[in-house]
């Protein structure tokens, strides 16, 4: 084991599968405003980035405000599909299950929302009562204020813990908070994360040895 002291999980692409659930679900509720945005450009433009970013983004193209029931509706569908599609990113679990040093998840999502993904995907016993969200501190990526929260509370300096993420945005945010981070590069599209990240790994079972 090296000489971190605590290891900090993103959630999204990093322990669940959820992004392309997420911006499938996003993208067809924009196009029925008319939109007109395609799938495989927005997983690749829209990830890891914030939703009040996308709605942003969304409300820019269709040129007037959304309607005030979008985000309620869309945490209602996003919810709707994760009980149906979530799944675990492979070998996550053999990950945490090697752990020997205290580990958290601090992810942009609402908690409400990283329960629900954990606990479908049988990850909750795990990260039970070390669970963070943007939307408790009302600061998001690319401000390191969620590393900062997270490590303060378990207990440890950001030189101390080491962050897991696949977003240029969360990566950023590690840095800018003085932390080491890995960028899980499986669902990295345009190969960014090599050129931001303290390291890289494109498997979960590369990362057991890494740590």
């Amino acid at each position: 084991m090296s000489n971190y002291k605590c290891i900090i999980f993103d959630c999204d692409g990093v322990l669940i599968d959820s992004e392309s659930i997420a911006i499938g679900v996003l993208i067809d509720m924009a196009n029925e405003l008319g939109a007109d945005m395609d799938f495989k450009e927005s997983l690749i433009g829209l990830k890891g980035k914030s939703l009040n970013s996308c709605m942003a983004l969304i409300s820019e193209r269709i040129g007037k405000p959304l309607p005030m029931n979008f985000e309620p509706d869309y945490r209602s569908n996003t919810f709707e599909a994760f009980r149906k599609k979530i799944q675990p990113i492979e070998g996550i679990k053999e990950v945490v299950e090697s752990l020997e040093i205290p580990f958290c998840v601090a992810s942009s999502g609402p908690e409400n929302k990283i329960r629900l993904n954990l606990e479908v995907t049988g990850l909750l016993p795990y990260f039970e009562g070390n669970i963070f969200s943007c939307y408790a501190i009302q600061k998001w990526k690319p401000e390191p204020d969620i590393f900062l929260w997270a490590a303060k509370t378990m207990g440890f300096k950001p030189h101390e813990c080491l962050v897991i993420e696949d977003s240029v945005s969360g990566v950023r945010a590690a840095k800018a908070g003085g932390f080491d981070v890995f960028g899980y590069t499986e669902h990295d599209y345009k190969n960014e994360l090599e050129h931001e990240a303290t390291e890289t790994f494109s498997k979960m079972s590369e990362l057991i040895t890494m740590i």
